[in-house]
């Protein structure tokens, strides 16, 4: 069964201390630095995820999508706010997929629990994308250790029978 992972973004951004400073300054690059966690965290985990992105007080009579790979990024149209248009997400979603939402707003999270979905604090969320990238880079320590003890040689890296084989085989010529 698919998985999906609904954020609020805003909520995220000013929720994480990742963003305290860069918020202030360029909500442009705090939204594409968050865009880029959520790439990282999707190709590790594979759930679908989408990011909505209020533009309430916007100019836009119309919503937007962008794509970023695997990852759905929607901004709201003018009087529209994201937690809007995430409890329609939800309740559209929550009866075939497992739909979880990341944001700390309590109303929102009571809404999503009584649409189907599954809450998860922007907390939550950090914690979870802090074990996962943790995970990914032991795994890739550890990969790159493997490598380096088997050495650059076919020999070094293949089993004694197979090692065997080939020195018949190379005998035989």
């Amino acid at each position: 069964m698919k998985s999906f992972l609904i954020i609020d973004g805003y909520n995220i951004i000013n929720s994480w201390k990742e963003f305290e400073e860069l918020k202030k300054t360029d909500l442009e690059t705090a939204r594409q630095k968050l865009i880029d966690m959520m790439l990282d965290y999707q190709g590790f985990v594979g759930d679908i995820v989408v990011i909505v992105f209020d533009a309430y007080l916007g100019s836009s009579r119309l919503r937007s999508e962008e794509q970023f790979g695997p990852v759905s990024v929607i901004y709201t149209k003018k009087g529209e706010t994201a937690d809007h248009y995430i409890e329609k997400l939800v309740y559209s979603l929550g009866k075939d997929y497992t739909v979880r939402v990341a944001t700390s707003d309590r109303i929102e999270q009571q809404l999503v629990l009584g649409s189907g979905g599954i809450r998860l604090s922007a907390r939550e969320l950090r914690e979870e994308i802090l074990l996962i990238t943790e995970q990914r880079n032991r795994n890739f320590i550890q990969t790159k250790e493997q490598k380096e003890n088997k050495g650059g040689m076919l020999g070094d890296r293949i089993d004694k029978e197979t090692a065997e084989m080939l020195e018949k085989w190379r005998n035989s010529k």
